[in-house]
């Protein structure tokens, strides 16, 4: 009697478990059909502000602020986001010679000219942790003696092109709505609970959910084995563009990493120094752009869409280079933690255009005087 009920038992709960199982890949490819005919195109080539974006702006930067306090380490105020650098290292970034002519854009403008420009290396939490925890893998580029005038009124003396970003096509927020309520989450502490905030079904945002996981990926064996997106678009002379920086090794001679102890904490860093400074061997990568469709859906005023590659490919217009070089020592470390990137460094030609790149000109100006005020207090 006893084996006959838990034999029964046991198929009702194996029944009830594929029905739910069912249902639940009936929501999910109903939600994917839902997604799909939303994201179609097309789309519009210029930007649209909504109605109270200034005022959410200055929310951000209040809660992150909070965020710098919250991570601060006892002698140093840290970034807000990205603050563990593995390395800034010099690089050499070399437009192609045979670039089209229709790609001769701003820094681009000149085919074979090569820039002197320092790479910054990091993870993206904000707060510095082991390398081994899933994270996202930062790259930023600042371009030296850049003619022209500057997009930012107080940079003029500068003369610089910063490119910022990180290591997934896409972003887990849309716009900077999303970003506040994403940021004041992650203030409290509540970080899951920025994709769901209400009971109401409606509001959870569950792709973006799914990109925040892809994001936080394994530590890959070395920053120079990691491929880079800026996300956000950028004017690319009269078009719309995305940049894409990936590794490029058939330009540098061929170099097999040692394994690295990936207990330690810094293995990436080590990574990078054992490549660049104890084997003087230097790495390579290319620069590329994806160009804008407005006959497809590649929106400009929402981060969390990718762009096609089958819709616009990318396109090389410049190789980069690490030369060997010694970088991790206490004063470049330091020169490195005041190094200040902005995707708004830069010119006219690179104007970053969306909604959150209108917020980062807006965050990372006030974070960085923050950041930089504070220290120098210390």
């Amino acid at each position: 009697m006893l084996i006959t009920l838990w034999l029964r038992l046991g198929a009702f709960l194996g029944k009830t478990l594929l029905w739910l199982l069912g249902l639940g890949l009936l929501g999910w490819a109903l939600l994917m059909a839902w997604s799909t005919w939303q994201h179609r195109g097309p789309v519009s080539a210029e930007e649209l502000i909504p109605d109270g974006e200034a005022a959410m702006t200055q929310d951000i930067i209040q809660t992150a602020v909070r965020i710098v306090d919250q991570h601060r380490e006892s002698t140093r105020y840290l970034r807000d986001a990205h603050a563990k650098a593995h390395g800034c290292v010099k690089a050499e970034v070399q437009v192609l010679p045979d670039l089209a002519t229709e790609l001769r854009q701003g820094v681009f403008s000149e085919p074979g000219k090569t820039w002197q420009a320092m790479m910054r290396l990091s993870n993206g939490n904000a707060y510095p942790q082991f390398d081994s925890i899933r994270d996202a893998r930062g790259m930023a580029i600042k371009l030296f003696d850049v003619p022209g005038k500057q997009l930012l009124s107080d940079r003029q003396g500068h003369s610089e092109q910063d490119f910022v970003m990180f290591n997934h096509p896409n972003f887990f927020v849309s716009d900077v709505a999303e970003y506040r309520q994403n940021v004041a989450a992650q203030a409290d502490g509540k970080k899951a609970m920025a994709f769901f905030p209400g009971w109401d079904p409606r509001t959870w945002q569950v792709r973006h959910l799914f990109i925040a996981l892809a994001t936080l990926s394994p530590a890959p064996a070395s920053p120079t084995q990691t491929t880079y997106f800026s996300v956000s678009p950028y004017k690319f002379g009269d078009a719309n563009a995305k940049f894409r920086v990936m590794p490029d090794p058939d330009s540098c001679p061929v170099y097999a990493l040692p394994t690295q102890n990936q207990n330690l904490p810094n293995f990436l860093r080590s990574a990078l120094n054992q490549q660049l400074s104890t084997d003087r061997v230097p790495a390579c990568f290319v620069l590329q752009i994806q160009r804008q469709d407005a006959g497809k859906y590649m929106p400009i005023e929402d981060t969390s869409i990718e762009w096609s590659e089958s819709d616009a490919p990318f396109e090389t217009v410049a190789r980069i280079k690490l030369p060997a070089q010694d970088f991790d020592t206490p004063a470049l470390n330091l020169q490195c933690d005041n190094l200040s990137f902005n995707p708004w460094f830069g010119l006219e030609a690179h104007r970053p255009i969306g909604g959150i790149n209108r917020l980062r000109k807006a965050v990372y100006e006030a974070i960085s005087d923050y950041r930089h005020s504070r220290n120098a207090e210390q």
